[in-house]
């Protein structure tokens, strides 16, 4: 299908009835993607509360007001679910985080420009606002990136701005994937596209939160008492609805941790726990998972995080992977992030071999190169302004 130019429709629709609604996502159903993005406030919730939801086609863009009374959003749900229409999303996490709360699955089939645009040249997490203006020559109004998008009604300003999301991102998806075809490179976005389908990238074990502190011990006990404490705190701020920092702060759970308190009055000592909170239903059940955590037997507890074996790899090893990741970047036209990373880079100077960077596209571009390198098959040079690889012997 020939897409137009962006500009062509009319101004962007308001949605806040179901008819009108189900109308749109029929419409959009018959194209073969459509963008997609949302407007939501987390401030002062665990839980997104979903604001807007923002929707372009070809012909048209639409705004649909997803705290509409009455509105229901199942046809959005049969939109995002039709294996048929691509959705297109910048920086899609937050977004489909959002709707797999609300329908229970990832919007399929999915496409990240942000991630694309790692993969095309563009750089590490470029923003819509760069692309916006590289691939389809439009300025975005900033000025209401920090809208109460709660508060009602919208203005003509903040739907304009909302709008606007959606519309440029149509000659970005096109003038990516343009781009990524003639250079070979669609297997390359389709495999980082995987992670992002997964609806485990997007699910928070509670027995594991506590890994996200990276506590620096191996008192065993400790993690313990850790790992009780975070996943009470994950559950007890989903169960309320706050943010987990506001619910309690990080450097609190490693204190409790530390200290193991038996009573509200030990509780109440630690920083940041008020008296209130040590008294209340809250500081009740989380006394309980400490209790808990303390009668564990020790082959129950977590293992302190695994270091890595062997002798640290050398400094200046990591050092040439790194150079050679830059020249190899530099290319490809590709993001270094996207390749390696600095702890991968420290993994295969160590000789690790389950490392991305060996494996599929990566592997091609640079984790053969890497291999090279440390087994003294290649050396790295200069030619003129750039680095190049020179067979050794």
């Amino acid at each position: 299908m020939s897409r137009r130019t962006p500009g062509a429709e009319a101004a962007p629709a308001l949605i806040t009835d179901t008819e009108t609604l189900t109308a749109l996502c029929t419409r959009l159903r018959a194209e073969s993607f459509v963008t997609v993005d949302t407007e939501f406030m987390r401030e002062r919730t665990y839980w997104p509360e979903l604001c807007v939801v923002q929707l372009a086609g070809d012909h048209e863009v639409a705004v649909v007001d997803a705290l509409a009374p009455g509105l229901d959003l199942a046809p959005l749900g049969e939109l995002l679910a039709d294996p048929a229409v691509v959705k297109v999303f910048h920086a899609a996490r937050q977004d489909v985080e959002i709707f797999l709360l609300k329908f229970g699955a990832v919007p399929t089939p999915l496409y990240d420009t942000q991630v694309a645009a790692t993969v095309a040249g563009f750089g590490d997490q470029v923003s819509y606002d760069q692309l916006a203006r590289a691939l389809a020559n439009a300025q975005i109004d900033k000025a209401h990136r920090f809208s109460d998008w709660a508060a009602r009604p919208l203005s003509p300003a903040q739907i304009n701005y909302a709008a606007a999301d959606v519309t440029h991102l149509r000659l970005i998806y096109t003038g990516l994937t343009g781009k990524l075809a003639r250079e070979g490179r669609d297997g390359w976005v389709a495999e980082e596209m995987a992670e992002l389908a997964n609806p485990a990238t997007y699910r928070q074990d509670p027995e594991t939160a506590w890994e996200r502190l990276r506590p620096r011990t191996h008192n065993r006990r400790f993690l313990g008492i850790l790992r009780a404490a975070a996943a009470w705190r994950e559950k007890e701020a989903q169960r309320v609805n706050i943010p987990r920092q506001r619910l309690v702060k990080d450097e609190t759970l490693l204190e409790i941790a530390a200290t193991a308190p038996e009573t509200v009055n030990d509780l109440a000592r630690a920083r940041g726990i008020s008296e209130g909170f040590a008294k209340g239903k809250s500081g009740a059940s989380l006394l309980a998972a400490i209790t808990a955590a303390k009668g564990l037997p020790d082959s129950a507890l977590p293992e302190a995080p695994r270091e890595r074996s062997g002798a640290a790899p050398s400094p200046a090893l990591v050092q040439l992977l790194k150079v050679l990741l830059a020249a190899k970047s530099e290319e490809h036209h590709v993001a270094p992030r996207l390749l390696a990373n600095s702890e991968e880079l420290e993994r295969l100077a160590a000789g690790e071999t389950e490392v991305p960077a060996l494996h599929g596209w990566r592997r091609d571009v640079f984790g053969e190169a890497a291999l090279a390198l440390k087994a003294g098959k290649v050396a790295l040079g200069v030619d003129g302004k750039k680095i190049r690889l020179i067979a050794a012997g």
